[in-house]
């Protein structure tokens, strides 16, 4: 039987893996939390370890996708078989959610990442599929979830790194995130790679999270904004169209210029990431 390990990044969220942590303890399923800490300072992370409970240290902030890297790698080496989970500290389980992911890949182990529906905590729909237009450059977030019927699962082109699931068993090799990115856009580049290497790519509603959103990036707006324009403009120019990375970087360097009167924190967090990125390139 395929143990479940559910990975989580933290940065000073000590409090909230707590919260995660708690909203597991009634399942009978083989599970371990593996927590990579991106805080080292922060120490009340250690009073959450257990049997059940890793904590792995970077000694640095690596970003969210370097930090899911460490975690993969270490299952990796220890289980082959595993199943990964990728979920935010700021999330909880439902009820019973653990038996429900070792129901589905019993059922469907051809699925090598799937994506669950994410809920807020009055139940409005956060997240229940991805699609990417590469003609437009468009990164959608779409609810493909509400015509599901009776399917247990509908293929789509990306899901949300907040709650991905990935069955080690589909890779030949272990699955990596892209060390360029650091926050945002990480988990639609791990998608797309793998999707382009033909790995089947899915969300299901069989398995549900609730997250209470924003409640860790938005302790930074400018650094924010910084890290998703940045990483926004090194995916438009990794799978769109040169037509269209060039109209999309024209126009965000437009509008970060008309916000600075109006709003210059915003302003230049989305310029300190168009700078970065154009630093990256020169």
């Amino acid at each position: 039987m395929q143990t479940i390990y559910l990975v989580v990044v933290n940065y000073y969220s000590a409090n909230l893996i707590e919260r995660l942590i708690q909203s597991s303890q009634d399942s009978n399923v083989d599970f371990q939390f593996v927590i990579v800490n991106n805080s080292p300072e922060d120490r009340e992370i250690e009073k959450l370890k257990s049997e059940k409970i890793l904590i792995l240290e970077t000694g640095q902030n690596l970003g969210f996708g370097n930090g899911c890297n460490v975690g993969l790698s270490w299952v990796w080496e220890r289980d082959r078989k595993a199943i990964i989970w990728l979920i935010n500290p700021d999330t909880v389980l439902e009820q019973n959610t653990l038996e429900q992911v070792k129901q589905f890949f019993a059922q469907y182990r051809d699925i090598s990442i799937l994506g669950t529906a994410i809920y807020t905590p009055d139940r409005e729909v956060w997240f229940a599929g991805g699609k990417f237009i590469p003609r437009r450059g468009a990164i959608i977030e779409e609810n493909l979830l509400e015509n599901l019927s009776s399917q247990p699962y509908v293929s789509c082109d990306w899901v949300s790194g907040c709650s991905l699931l990935v069955n080690l068993e589909k890779f030949s090799v272990c699955p990596q995130f892209d060390p360029e990115y650091f926050l945002y856009y990480e988990d639609f580049d791990f998608c797309q790679r793998y999707r382009q290497a033909g790995h089947p790519i899915a969300i299901s509603d069989r398995i549900s999270i609730i997250h209470h959103p924003s409640s860790i990036t938005n302790r930074n707006i400018g650094k924010k904004l910084e890290h998703s324009t940045y990483s926004y403009l090194l995916t438009l120019k990794k799978y769109a169209p040169l037509p269209i990375f060039l109209f999309r970087f024209l126009r965000l360097s437009l509008y970060g210029l008309v916000l600075l009167p109006i709003k210059p924190k915003m302003s230049l967090g989305k310029l300190a990431g168009i700078a970065r990125y154009w630093q990256r390139k020169n």
